[in-house]
């Protein structure tokens, strides 16, 4: 196993759920964090209670991966005790709507690609050339079992993670040969706020997709990016797929 004590891992979505979860469990481990989201309030308070819970070193970033020349003006005017990123977590990501494709918003179309497909793409293409430059690194994309299934109006927010996975194993091919990792961790059904973003703001909506299920939690998104980030160099985990127990596909739920 190997320590994460002292690395510099950046870590995209910061703000809620998965990526909250990453940063507190990565601080407990005496990671050094650079944390990024479009919402800075929710990025400061994460970052005064890792602090002081932690006493480990935060640099918060408020950032919009969507828009790319503000990605890379973040990455290149990073101060130099923090430029040598040695993890990257590209978390940031979210769902719009659940719509028949032909009954589908444009708007909520291109939120999805734009966040989760060129968002992604943005941030890795500012990131991994000073992994190769330096000879090491470990990228982590958060995937989704939707990268792997069609659910049923699931249609662009499925491509998006579908593009996810592509993405992840053109950039391990590409790194081959480089000593950066490259990992894809794809949870299933997880309780975070991903719903209340899907369905915007629809609280009873959100509800009913946990409804007789017992879902993973951000935490356990958590504890499985750690678990990658430490073993040791010559071990990779490529892929890991995430289901609480009674899932058993993107569309096969047992509900109680």
């Amino acid at each position: 196993m190997e320590s994460i004590k002292g690395k510099i891992v950046i870590i995209t979505g910061a703000s809620s759920g998965f990526g909250m979860a990453i940063s507190r469990l990565f601080a407990e481990n005496g990671a050094k964090l650079i944390i990024s989201a479009r919402r800075e309030d929710k990025l400061k308070t994460l970052a005064k209670e890792l602090k002081e819970k932690y006493n480990t070193e935060i640099l918060t970033i408020k950032l919009d991966v969507r828009d790319n020349e503000a990605v890379k003006k973040a990455v290149a005017s990073l101060p130099d005790e923090w430029k040598k990123i040695d993890i990257l977590i590209n978390n940031a990501g979210l769902s719009r709507g659940l719509d028949k494709l032909h009954e589908g918003s444009i708007q909520d179309w291109e939120e999805m690609i734009d966040t989760n497909v060129k968002g992604l793409l943005y941030v890795s293409r500012a990131v991994i050339p000073g992994m190769v430059e330096r000879g090491s690194g470990h990228v982590v994309n958060i995937g989704s079992i939707a990268g792997h299934e069609v659910y049923p109006k699931g249609n662009v927010y499925c491509a998006s993670k579908h593009a996810v996975d592509a993405i992840t194993k053109g950039m391990r091919i590409d790194l081959n040969g480089t000593d950066v990792k490259v990992t894809t961790i794809d949870p299933g059904l997880a309780e975070t706020e991903f719903s209340i973003v899907r369905f915007r703001g629809d609280s009873d909506k959100a509800k009913a997709v946990y409804t007789g299920i017992e879902a993973l939690c951000a935490e356990d998104i958590a504890d499985a990016a750690l678990y990658a980030v430490t073993r040791r160099k010559n071990f990779v985990i490529a892929e890991m797929i995430l289901l609480p127990v009674n899932q058993a596909s993107a569309a096969v739920v047992n509900r109680k």
